[in-house]
């Protein structure tokens, strides 16, 4: 079995590859190529993935290149793990929407669009340049923002499933405050990437006692203070949101937070020159503890999970991930990407059904829904007229003054990443 990481240079990398190693007999990886444009990176980071490798005993081969197409060519599955532009690029997502009052954040709002303009059109050439080796492989992509980016594959016609680890988070965290094994734990998780709600907690499976009352009840302190949210805002709604819905729940505060301090960009550039330093000391052989700061928890056992499941070597039945709705919310078009507990084979994903949702969740999933609609025939299309009508649709912006300022914001800070620009 052959698999490739495309943004294998990443600080993220170390994380995969330490669950490539312990998880070796769900997913027998005989070789593995990690592909990066930065050769720098990629020397450090390929470095200490071999030696894990070695520490553990895998018998694997880990390849290094910069040269996409040789790195693609035949695997059988390939991970997006890609930032174009950098932390330089993420650093300005997060800062220059503050200047219109408007949240700076790399997924979500002015931000989100950014990135979102940059990578859709990078995502799809590296999806064409796979095709043409194996138009068999598999694409899992953990590029953010997930859900538009994997629409734009599934759209093109890429045999293609998102991931995110807000979900197998969660998962872990409840398995703990119940003391139960994770696999115990069933989220009834629904609606967009970070953009979903743990509208039920079950012991066993999907049909399985609901046990999140108990959960809110005897522990809603803490998951409260996980969330940055009040405790009042969790039991008034009776279900856990996820994170990323502070920036919805509680936009101005979070303004005002953002403007006095350093962009996360800034602290995680800082973060990854010591990890790339301490990926250059041969005496390394394990991920490092800093690196569970970086972000990206328990990633690597989702990213194994989906790809030995896809691959037909094992794997959970039911996975959350990013896929086609096809009817699973029913307000919302069958090609709108959703983010639920999925069956998952060598065929893909098939959404499970879902519980009905209330018109609060239903009603912000719809908007961001055409948000991303808007926001996708941006990047596919391009044009000035097209990032200000996904702007103003966008539920943390939704002003006609706000939508003017930022778009010219967007195109001045992204221009080279822009070809239409």
């Amino acid at each position: 079995m052959k698999l490739a990481v495309v943004g294998g240079g990443s600080t993220y990398t170390p994380e995969l590859i330490d669950g490539f190693a312990r998880l070796r007999d769900t997913l027998p990886i005989e070789e593995l190529v990690l592909v990066d444009p930065a050769a720098d990176r990629l020397e450090l980071v390929g470095g200490l993935a071999r030696r894990i490798f070695a520490k553990q005993d895998h018998p694997g081969r880990i390849v290094t290149t910069s040269d996409l197409d040789a790195g693609v060519a035949d695997a059988d599955a390939v991970l997006l793990q890609l930032r174009v532009g950098g932390q330089a690029a993420r650093n300005q997502d997060e800062t220059w929407p503050l200047e219109c009052g408007c949240v700076g954040q790399e997924t979500t709002g002015a931000g989100g669009l950014a990135k979102a303009l940059r990578t859709v059109p990078v995502v799809l050439d590296i999806a064409e340049r796979v095709r043409r080796t194996n138009p068999n492989a598999w694409i899992i992509d953990f590029t953010n923002p997930v859900g538009i980016v994997t629409r734009a594959l599934l759209q093109a016609g890429h045999k293609a499933v998102g991931l995110c680890n807000v979900a197998i988070g969660f998962q872990r965290k409840f398995a703990r405050l119940l003391d139960v094994t994770p696999d115990q734990v069933h989220l009834d998780h629904v609606g967009l990437n970070h953009l979903t709600w743990e509208l039920g907690v079950r012991l066993g499976g999907p049909d399985g006692e609901n046990v999140l009352p108990r959960l809110l009840a005897e522990h809603a302190d803490a998951i409260a203070d996980d969330l940055r949210m009040p405790r009042a805002i969790v039991d008034r709604l009776g279900v856990v949101p996820s994170y990323y819905l502070r920036y919805f729940y509680a936009h101005d505060e979070v303004v005002r937070e953002l403007g006095t301090k350093p962009s996360r960009a800034a602290e995680v550039a800082a973060m990854e020159k010591e990890l790339l330093a301490m990926y250059g000391d041969p005496a390394l052989d394990e991920k490092p503890a800093l690196l569970a700061k970086r972000g990206g928890a328990f990633y690597s056992e989702a990213a194994v999970d989906l790809a030995s499941s896809l691959l037909g070597s094992g794997g959970s039945p039911v996975q959350v991930v990013n896929t086609y709705n096809r009817g699973t919310l029913e307000f919302l078009p069958d090609d709108a990407v959703i983010e639920v507990q999925a069956a998952v084979d060598g065929t893909g994903a098939t959404p499970l059904a879902v519980p009905e949702l209330d018109p609060l969740y239903a009603g912000l999933i719809s908007h961001v829904t055409a948000y991303e609609d808007l926001a996708l025939e941006a990047a596919l299309r391009g044009g000035r007229d097209r990032v200000f009508k996904a702007l103003l649709a966008h539920p943390l912006i939704g002003q006609f003054e706000y939508a003017e300022a930022l778009t010219d914001k967007l195109i001045a800070h992204n221009r080279e990443h822009l070809a239409w620009a």
